[in-house]
């Protein structure tokens, strides 16, 4: 069982990334994929004329401040446009794919976190009205089902609260729970750099490896959204999955090559 979550930034070719998971789907292998959808989400905002709002903690990680309105610019285009586009690529390639929100039959279910805590202009502020928070819960039921039935679950957030109120949740964060809960083999997190940089941007500087009971000392060479990745990498490989590999999405064949060791592996 490998877990795929691929990001949302630019550069992604998501066509790539279908094909090589349809040879491997075609060849017997048992595979979810979970996806972002970040880059397209900016886009659609700011030409509807609700511009993203990117809030940093006073722990340095950045994410996006989720009002209502924004939510729903979120779900429109992470489960709409995002996932069905992923979902038709992979029907055209002879993969019977399903795409579900975590909202869907509670996939990916946590609390609600009604408030962020935000770093402006030096100054630690409250922010209320946030549609935020974290996968504590997955329906691995739901997963196994449609597994066993033969469909490719392709899977985004939102989330679902306890309460059944959508909120957004980070998706490298839902895949390492999802690799948890379904006792994945890999989880391999995909996106528009070559794996863990020791000097972003320059991808001479991958770090190969990070042993696996010390994935946190990384951390201060992680930048923004790459935070979140090196944090689910380490829920994961403290839950149990055996390998997570932070690969390159960008061209050739961005599975196989991850599951050979191209990128970062943490082990």
């Amino acid at each position: 069982m490998i877990v795929v979550k691929v990001g949302g930034s630019a550069g992604i070719d998501y066509d790539a990334v279908c094909a090589d998971i349809a040879a491997r789907w075609a060849a017997g292998e048992k595979l979810i994929l979970v996806h972002g959808g970040s880059g397209e989400t900016n886009r659609v905002a700011e030409a509807l004329g609700h511009p993203p709002k990117f809030v940093t903690s006073p722990s340095g990680y950045t994410s996006r401040f989720t009002d209502r309105q924004t939510l729903e610019i979120f779900e429109m285009v992470y489960c709409g446009k995002m996932n069905k586009g992923i979902v038709e690529r992979l029907q055209r390639l002879g993969v019977n794919a399903v795409g579900l929100s975590g909202l869907d039959g509670r996939i990916f279910e946590g609390r609600h976190k009604d408030s962020v805590r935000a770093v402006e202009n030096g100054k630690v502020k409250v922010l209320r009205g946030d549609h935020t928070g974290t996968v504590e819960k997955v329906n691995t039921g739901l997963i196994e089902l449609l597994l066993g039935a033969g469909y490719l679950p392709v899977l985004t957030p939102p989330a679902s609260s306890y309460e059944g109120v959508a909120i957004n949740v980070d998706g490298d964060r839902a895949a390492a729970a999802l690799a948890v809960a379904l006792k994945a083999d890999a989880l391999l997190l995909l996106s528009n750099v070559p794996g863990l940089l020791r000097a972003y941007p320059d991808e001479s500087s991958l770090i190969p490896s990070i042993p696996a009971n010390d994935v946190e000392s990384y951390l201060e060479f992680a930048q923004d959204r790459m935070k979140k990745k090196v944090l689910g990498a380490a829920e994961a490989v403290q839950g149990g999955v055996r390998r997570v590999i932070f690969g390159d999405a960008r061209a050739g064949q961005p599975v196989s090559a991850a599951l050979a060791g191209a990128g970062t592996v943490v082990e």
